[in-house]
């Protein structure tokens, strides 16, 4: 994991190297970029959401090797055989969520920590769970270094999700499952909301919404995921 956990001068230094003189206001340029022309020009409209991505540096987030990429509009490789996604989808499934400010949130799939970041902007509790525990051990050294202290970190299998916090406000999935886990269904509010993307070769972005138990579903948009990966006990 020594291509995620660099040391944060480094970061900084190499992005001054192909940013130009400006340094810090060059990369919030190219964030400022990013915003207006991956993200608000596709149709993301909420205010806050659009605030956060433009606070939380991207950079900080990829491997070495990727931060000339890092504001570009696609996924990146974070070793693992995970992804940290394209900016637009970290947006959009934020802005699906519906934060006022004040929700206690599930996420599974931690990655690299970036969703993880961009949420604790939008409301009071993050709990984040990685089952890769090299990504899942240097995300939580990133985002405490980045001062992300509503953000807590567990390594485990996403499908169990944290049952002692539950029920959540809302849950996000960063990684395709099949089909909606029941477990983590199970761990949603009443009232609650959750994102995921569901399917194996085609996947669909979706919304389920908790009503008297039931779950209502509304399909969002095409997607590419990385597979949801159980635990070695099966989820079970």
């Amino acid at each position: 994991m020594k291509a995620i956990s660099v040391a944060l001068p480094l970061v900084t230094a190499f992005l001054c190297g192909f940013c130009g003189a400006g340094g810090r206001s060059d990369v919030e340029q190219l964030r400022e970029q990013m915003v207006k022309r991956q993200i608000e020009a596709r149709g993301v409209r909420d205010a806050r959401v659009l605030s956060a991505m433009r606070a939380v540096e991207r950079h900080r987030f990829v491997p070495t090797a990727s931060l000339h990429q890092a504001y570009g509009d696609h996924p990146l490789p974070i070793g693992g055989g995970q992804t940290i996604s394209q900016p637009y989808i970290v947006a959009l499934m934020s802005e699906l969520c519906r934060l006022r400010g004040d929700e206690r949130v599930l996420e599974i799939g931690t990655g690299s920590g970036y969703q993880a970041a961009v949420l604790s902007l939008l409301t009071k509790e993050v709990y984040s769970i990685e089952l890769v525990e090299s990504l899942g051990k240097a995300a939580i050294k990133r985002l405490g270094e980045l001062g992300y202290a509503n953000v807590r970190v567990r390594i485990g299998d996403g499908y169990k999700g944290w049952p002692e916090m539950a029920p959540f406000d809302v849950i996000i999935i960063t990684a395709a499952p099949p089909e909606v886990p029941p477990m983590l269904f199970e761990q949603l509010k009443e009232g609650g909301i959750m994102v995921v993307p569901v399917g194996e070769l085609w996947q669909e972005l979706i919304t389920v919404e908790k009503e008297n138990g039931r779950m209502i579903r509304k399909t969002i948009t095409g997607v590419r995921f990385v597979p949801m990966v159980r635990g070695s006990d099966g989820g079970r």
